[in-house]
């Protein structure tokens, strides 16, 4: 199996038509000047020499602003210094992320002429007064359009979306998940909001207009979104934002997040809260007082099961006052686990 690597690229805020009241791409990427097809040669160039892996599957990503609302000019150039290591092999495909209302046919003609595999839209919420109460600038009506586009070209469609976005109740999100899984992504990523500096949402944050998540509540609300894309068989590929200097601790004096649900490991609570409710659900079907249970489970799965910071097993203890032993075993498929009674009370 290919081990699959990413070389990212950021163009932050090329192309957008207006400022979402949630986002300042320069601040969460770290990067203000204009990208150039000199930096796609250097990136590409200090990636590969990196990349240890013979077998492997290389993507170029676009990342940040809207890639397809730039000028054609501009698209081309960067897209054209990708070409040469596309034909050398050296790298397999590219990614790119824009808004729906940056998609039509011509857009992705010239996004297949130049070997663009996968498109991500930021998609956010599928509620008109949500996106409009957030300045989005696009509609509900805009994302199925592109979406439906971009599928019936050939490309693989990614969806973003977010929680905790203004005015967005937990039946709102998963409404907006609903609607997401009718338009057939095959990837998605989910963000809860996170309130960054030099934005119009730290004001209203600083004037109490807007109260974030916390963790807990951003946890809660991404699992349940997170298990309806996993049942509709659709890859989750990120859930929350990557850790870096800028978006971190808020209290990091580098960081560019004031408040909000931020936690470096906020995939793994999502993923290891969603492992306990499924352990926990198995206990009490068991017509008998527990005091101690056996979990075996593949490798891949142990460290959720066992939860961030031993937090599931901790939990489980103090509240239902069982022990865990938890278990690597290969033969078990990942996502499944076997459970077994060690100890009742007589």
């Amino acid at each position: 199996m290919k081990k699959e690597y990413i070389i990212p690229i950021f163009v932050p805020h090329l192309g957008c038509p207006n400022n979402c009241i949630f986002c300042n791409q320069k601040k969460i990427s770290g990067q203000t000047k204009m990208v150039t097809a000199q930096d796609v040669y250097d990136t590409i160039d200090y990636y590969l020499k990196n990349f240890k892996d013979n077998n492997k599957y290389v993507e170029v990503a676009f990342f940040g602003g809207s890639f397809t609302a730039i000028e054609r000019e501009k698209q081309e150039e960067l897209l054209g210094a990708v070409q040469k290591y596309i034909k050398n092999k050296k790298v397999n495909s590219i990614r790119i992320s824009t808004r729906p209302d940056a998609i039509d046919k011509d857009i992705l003609k010239m996004l297949k002429k130049y070997k663009v595999k996968t498109i991500e839209l930021g998609v956010q919420s599928m509620n008109n007064y949500i996106l409009d109460r957030c300045e989005r600038g696009h509609t509900v009506e805009d994302v199925k359009k592109a979406s439906k586009l971009i599928r019936r070209n050939g490309f693989i469609l990614g969806h973003q979306m977010m929680v905790g976005l203004p005015e967005s109740t937990v039946q709102d999100e998963i409404n907006s998940a609903k609607e997401i899984i009718k338009l057939k992504p095959k990837i998605v990523r989910v963000y809860p909001v996170l309130v960054i500096k030099d934005t119009p949402l730290v004001d209203e944050y600083e004037k109490g207009e807007y109260m974030p998540l916390t963790v807990t509540q951003a946890v809660e609300r991404c699992k349940e979104i997170v298990a309806m894309f996993n049942k509709n068989k659709i890859n989750v590929i990120r859930i929350g934002l990557q850790n870096t200097e800028e978006i971190s601790d808020p209290a990091n004096k580098a960081s560019q997040v004031v408040a909000g649900p931020f936690h470096p490991a906020f995939r793994q609570l999502v993923e290891s809260s969603m492992w306990y409710d499924s352990i926990l659900d198995k206990i009490k079907k068991i017509n008998t007082k527990v005091i101690e249970v056996e979990i075996k489970a593949n490798p891949e799965n142990i460290n959720n099961i066992i939860g961030h910071k031993k937090e599931n097993v901790q939990k489980l203890k103090q509240v239902y006052d069982v022990d865990v032993v938890v278990k690597a075993d290969e033969k078990i498929k990942p996502g499944k686990f076997e459970i077994e009674i060690l100890k009742t009370y007589s």
